[in-house]
């Protein structure tokens, strides 16, 4: 059974910085797409950041190239996704999903529940 597990989330304010992590079990993929999503209120779920385990390729939403990182510590079984330079809009809960296509919703298999991130002005 696949768990994905998000942590991290929180209240913090503009310019400042998250470190959100996604512990993982249950995955037994060798390769394998993990992203993070994120939901505004009242808006659609949108890609973040995606990472191709086992390559290192990456993907970003141009919003937030150049703030955010996305890495995967195979040991832990963790997903991380840093975000630095935070911004108003970057507000909204972030899901982690994993067994899909870079930043497309609809091709992942696997979510966490989420976590909440703010980001006040």
């Amino acid at each position: 059974q696949v768990q994905l597990v998000e942590s991290g989330g929180g209240s913090v304010q503009a310019g400042g910085s998250l470190k959100l992590s996604c512990s993982t079990s249950g995955l037994t993929y060798t390769y394998f797409w993990v992203a993070w999503f994120r939901q505004a209120p009242g808006k659609e779920r949108d890609g973040v950041a995606a990472l191709y385990v086992g390559s290192g390729v990456t993907k970003y939403a141009e919003s937030v190239k150049g703030r955010f990182a996305i890495s995967h510590d195979i040991a832990k079984a963790t997903v991380y996704l840093e975000m630095n330079v935070l911004k108003p809009e970057d507000t909204g809960m972030y899901f982690c999903a994993a067994a899909g296509v870079g930043l497309e919703e609809r091709n992942y298999v696997y979510w966490g529940q989420g976590t909440q991130v703010t980001v006040s002005s």
